[in-house]
């Protein structure tokens, strides 16, 4: 946190506040769970998580969505909220506003405090997003068959940190990656830069990021 804390978040352009609710809608469909909100200077950065450990020792691995938008006042505020509070907010805007109340209500979420390290990124080659949709796709329908119809939490998880957990390709980006990206709509009809730095991967395009922590353990 810096001093320069808002209630409100201003944005630069009255598409950067339908971007981000076009993002939190599509959140909302993969986890009902929180968004946070981290701004730094006159840049907003948002972040969702599509997957995350929940047992302790489970293979699956951390993912998060990342979208940056301009602001047109600095900002420092740094704040995880209900998804649901930031779409209220949200779908209340009208087309030519630029202003997201920040919600008064913040929550605790393990994933926030795994956060990405900002250098060391190296590429590691490009990906094609048909490439991504595939894996994705394929990867959608083998949890589908592995679930059952009414099943188990502990079930639940072991097919998506298995189907997800699985490397995508020999940089051992998992498969999971793929998986935010198209739900998330990440995915066009172009390639993503994907960088590594460590246990870290980073899958980046021109409508986001998707950030991927490989390893067992909760958060």
């Amino acid at each position: 946190m810096t001093d320069l804390l808002t209630q409100s978040f201003r944005f630069a352009d009255p598409r950067d506040l339908a971007d981000l609710r076009t993002f939190a809608t599509r959140a909302k469909t993969i986890d009902d769970g929180a968004i946070r909100l981290q701004a730094a200077g006159s840049v907003l950065a948002a972040y969702v998580c599509v997957l995350r450990p929940r047992l302790l020792g489970e293979a699956t691995p951390t993912i998060l969505g990342l979208r940056t938008m301009g602001l047109a006042e600095r900002s420092g505020t740094d704040v995880t909220v209900p998804l649901s509070a930031v779409l209220d907010r949200l779908a209340r805007a009208g087309e030519d506003d630029v202003e997201l109340p920040v919600p008064p209500s913040t929550v605790t979420e393990s994933w926030t405090g795994v956060g990405a390290p900002r250098a060391g990124w190296e590429l590691v080659r490009s990906v094609p997003d048909a490439e991504l949709r595939r894996a994705a796709e394929a990867g959608i329908a083998e949890v589908a068959g592995i679930v059952p119809d009414k099943p188990g939490a502990l079930i639940v998880n072991n097919a998506r940190a298995a189907v997800w957990g699985r490397p995508l390709d020999d940089s051992g980006l998992p498969a999971g990656a793929a998986f935010a990206a198209l739900t998330l709509g990440f995915l066009a009809d172009g390639d993503q830069k994907l960088y590594r730095t460590g246990r870290w991967f980073r899958l980046t395009g021109a409508r986001g990021h998707v950030l991927a922590r490989t390893g067992t353990g909760l958060g």
